[in-house]
């Protein structure tokens, strides 16, 4: 527990600045229980209406928890949830929000992430996040190349960037931990994307392995590999055309992260890259509801503002 203690203490005091007065709830399922002691204890220092809930590991990303979990989340001023799947793009996380509590997701999180992501110095991604949204907000059109054969062109309309800074002081507010991105659920896209770092399921790319995706008006139409195809599928078999939208464009701002190592988590916070997401945006500011959200890290990109190309954070892939 010990090696737990400090980034614990990170995210209840600097990121979620949890008080006395407060109600927070550690949500986790049995794969996460170490970290979520270590919250757990944690936000015990600061506040005596803490409560620790737990469920079974979900199946998929973006799938919702038992009702009970998501009234408990609701109902809480602070949530925290180390889980195997995310709950970030969930109703139940969004309702939380709506009702006032701040909320820290932290899916798929191991305990060597959760001690690394949270060594950052979270007011300097916080710097560095609004660097990148002076040099993107009020785009119409966003491009992004990589010399692994991306080129995609994302329509913005009247989206708006998001920062995710780590910093969740406000009542509403939400963040992934480990942070640092900003982030965008276009209106439409076309082009090719090509990820070489991480993806779920296959974790870190290595040996010059990549996954090819073909998009035309906001949908992705073409897969190549079978896993994530069918992965896609099975949701559309329940929602349709919603499973392949083109949910998300997000650049990565915590030069901390020098290296990928194969969690989502964290490797699409690593200064410099990009990722690009699959399926649900209700919860990022689109209008799209579906049981998946599958994001791929982009290595070394280019990105062009209406034609401007965007200076990028020094990091794992400058």
């Amino acid at each position: 527990m010990a090696d737990l203690r400090t980034p614990a203490e990170t995210a209840i005091r600097q990121c979620l600045d949890v008080r006395a007065d407060e109600s927070c709830v550690i949500v986790t399922d049995s794969n996460r229980e170490p970290i979520a002691n270590a919250l757990y204890e944690a936000a015990l220092e600061r506040a005596d209406d803490v409560a620790f809930v737990r469920y079974p590991p979900g199946d998929t990303h973006g799938e919702e928890p038992p009702e009970p979990v998501a009234a408990a989340m609701a109902g809480a001023d602070v949530v925290l949830a180390p889980t195997t799947k995310s709950l970030s793009h969930t109703r139940a996380r969004t309702d939380a929000n709506e009702a006032g509590a701040r909320v820290a997701t932290l899916p798929g999180i191991t305990e060597e992430v959760f001690a690394t992501g949270l060594e950052a110095d979270y007011d300097e991604i916080a710097t560095r996040c609004e660097a990148i949204r002076e040099q993107v907000d009020g785009a119409d059109e966003i491009r992004v190349t990589a010399a692994a054969g991306t080129d995609i062109t994302f329509g913005i309309g009247d989206r708006d960037f998001r920062s995710d800074t780590g910093i969740v002081h406000e009542a509403g507010a939400m963040s992934n931990l480990p942070a640092g991105e900003v982030f965008v659920s276009p209106e439409t896209a076309a082009g090719t994307f090509v990820v070489d770092g991480t993806m779920m399921p296959h974790g870190l790319l290595e040996d010059g392995r990549t996954l090819t995706f073909e998009v035309e008006d906001g949908l992705v139409t073409d897969i190549s590999d079978d896993e994530i195809r069918s992965t896609v599928e099975n949701a559309a078999a329940e929602v349709g055309d919603a499973a392949y939208n083109l949910a998300e464009l997000g650049i990565g701002t915590n030069v901390a992260v020098t290296e990928l190592v194969g969690s989502v988590l964290l490797d699409e916070k690593a200064g410099g890259t990009v990722h690009i997401a699959i399926g649900d945006d209700a919860g990022i500011g689109g209008d799209v509801d579906a049981p998946i959200h599958l994001d791929g890290i982009i290595r070394k990109p280019t990105v062009f503002a209406d034609g401007v190309e965007v200076d990028l954070p020094a990091g794992e892939s400058r």
